[in-house]
């Protein structure tokens, strides 16, 4: 992750918009998410062709950073489909789409996102430990696709933000 620090102690960097949002433009069916509504993450195997193309219209702009499409991508949310034992694979295969994207770019970076969950560990939705347990999952597979850094985005609560911050230390 040095070539990222290097580059932010030169510049300002520029980052992508929202994934989420992004994905909405294509109008995508129920069959283009194989049946799991509502689960982004699935479309790095079932329609990479829209990611790739929603990380290259970013970059061709000038970001210099795009967030891989992984923000529900930890065990705890996957699980609400039936995809809990697929979060390392499908983490992986986003941060490879995202560095084969990158890859076209001079500089180009990617930035593993890492959302809070569905649960709140203040609230007793989960325990610390799971939550650590499930970021630390999430972020191998990040690392091992070759993300440039990670990040976590929109946590509503310490312990989340805690638990994510000691995964991505580990």
């Amino acid at each position: 992750m040095s070539r990222f620090r290097k580059a932010l102690s030169e510049r300002v960097l520029i980052f992508d918009g929202a994934m989420g949002t992004s994905i909405h433009r294509y109008d995508l069916t129920l069959d283009d998410y194989r049946g799991y509504e509502n689960c982004p993450e699935i479309l790095v195997e079932s329609r990479p062709d829209v990611i790739s193309e929603i990380h290259e219209s970013f970059f061709k702009v000038g970001c210099d950073v795009v967030e891989t499409d992984t923000f529900g991508g930890s065990p705890l949310v996957l699980a609400e489909f039936g995809l809990a034992d697929r979060a390392y694979e499908l983490n992986k295969k986003a941060a490879e789409l995202a560095r084969e994207v990158a890859s076209g770019f001079d500089g180009a970076m990617v930035s593993g996102s890492v959302g809070p969950t569905t649960k709140l560990p203040s609230l007793g939705h989960v325990s610390f430990a799971s939550m650590k347990d499930a970021y630390r999952e999430q972020v191998r597979g990040l690392i091992d696709g070759g993300v440039d850094v990670l990040q976590f985005e929109t946590g509503q609560d310490l312990l989340q933000a805690k638990a994510a911050i000691i995964a991505m230390l580990d």
